[in-house]
């Protein structure tokens, strides 16, 4: 399994791009406000979800696939 290490900051920022993202697809969904005014709202917070989570996910899971292996240096140069 792979452990992937995520901050706080990093971790609200996901879940507020994950809330919006719902939250626009629900508005979508719904029944509640004017067509209109729902749909302009609903692909509002849709774009934006999903828009903000491509860079975060990239940044959390890219990070890790971008970060070289592990190199173990020697203790003593060459030249000891």
């Amino acid at each position: 399994m792979t452990e992937t290490h995520v901050t706080l900051p990093e971790l609200a920022l996901i879940a507020g791009t994950r809330a919006a993202l719902g939250a626009g697809i629900g508005l979508l969904l719904a029944d509640r406000l004017a067509p209109e005014q729902r749909h302009a709202v609903g692909w509002t917070l849709l774009a934006v979800g999903g828009l903000t989570t491509i860079p975060l996910a990239f940044e959390v899971l890219g990070g890790r696939l971008l970060k070289p292996a592990h190199h173990h240096e020697p203790l003593m140069g060459p030249h000891s």
